[in-house]
């Protein structure tokens, strides 16, 4: 009898091992609970020699800037050919940055400068510069204020009229601050801002600084890259609201994209 209780107990103890060790199935990653569901409408051709900084659409038109010393400019995009033709070509001291059009003037950001431009939309004269603390990345309007960001957590809200800020909101998500916001569109009530060096768009409550949706453009990324080796990260939102289509784009990107979002 001892050798069968022996025998029966080490088969015990082996099933019990069995069943207890962990599973090697991998567990599935665990939907976004923000995410933003999107389909691509069209898609449009883009210079690929522009380093996007900002894209907007104003009254139908759509309006590029790009960066880099040397080639620093603002322009109307030819939206059959991707071509800009230029407005405004920066002085080569100056890394251009972010656009925004507001009351029929241009404001133009450039990077560690610490000045921005104000142009007449119209002509493109030049009609005054002004200078802010931080670094100049993105810029956008609520209908009221302009809405900048400097690479950081952190969102401006700039008085038209002073350009001097008024207010300034900390973006948050459910890990912490959201760092890096640069290219900047308001859409219905929200702020839209790329986050630099990833394939993700934020949507943003300006009256909290919560991010409340995200969209992943990795696909696009990827269909851009085969056309482009070269090119470089996401960059530029555009909101067309005729036709209710969101247009974005990178630098030295092959393409615009033209999507719709839920």
């Amino acid at each position: 009898m001892l050798g069968n209780n022996k025998y029966g107990l080490l088969a015990l103890t082996a099933s019990l091992l069995i069943t207890c060790a962990p599973s090697k199935e991998k567990k599935r990653p665990e939907a976004d609970p923000l995410k933003i569901n999107y389909t691509i409408r069209s898609v449009w051709p883009h210079d690929t020699e522009a380093f996007t900084q900002g894209l907007l659409i104003h009254k139908g038109e759509l309006y590029e800037s790009t960066g880099q010393p040397g080639t620093s400019w603002i322009g109307l995009v030819d939206v059959a050919t991707g071509k800009l033709d230029k407005k405004v070509i920066l002085d080569s001291q100056y890394f251009g940055e972010g656009i925004d059009i507001l009351n029929n003037k241009v404001y133009q950001l450039t990077w560690q400068s610490h000045v921005g431009f104000v142009y007449d939309l119209k002509t493109f004269k030049k009609i005054r510069e002004w200078n802010y603390k931080t670094e100049g990345w993105g810029l956008t309007n609520d209908g009221k204020n302009i809405i900048m960001s400097d690479g950081s957590n952190r969102l401006h809200f700039l008085d038209t009229v002073s350009l001097e800020v008024s207010k300034s909101i900390s973006v948050t998500d459910e890990n912490g601050p959201v760092k890096e916001l640069n290219e900047l569109e308001f859409i219905d009530g929200y702020v839209y801002a790329n986050v630099w060096q990833t394939n993700r768009i934020m949507k943003i409550d300006p009256t909290t600084g919560k991010v409340v949706g995200r969209l992943d453009l990795t696909q696009l990324y990827n269909d851009a890259r085969k056309a482009n080796p070269r090119m470089d990260v996401l960059n530029g939102i555009a909101w067309h609201p005729d036709t209710q289509s969101f247009l974005v784009t990178g630098k030295h990107w092959p393409n615009i994209y033209i999507l719709k979002i839920d």
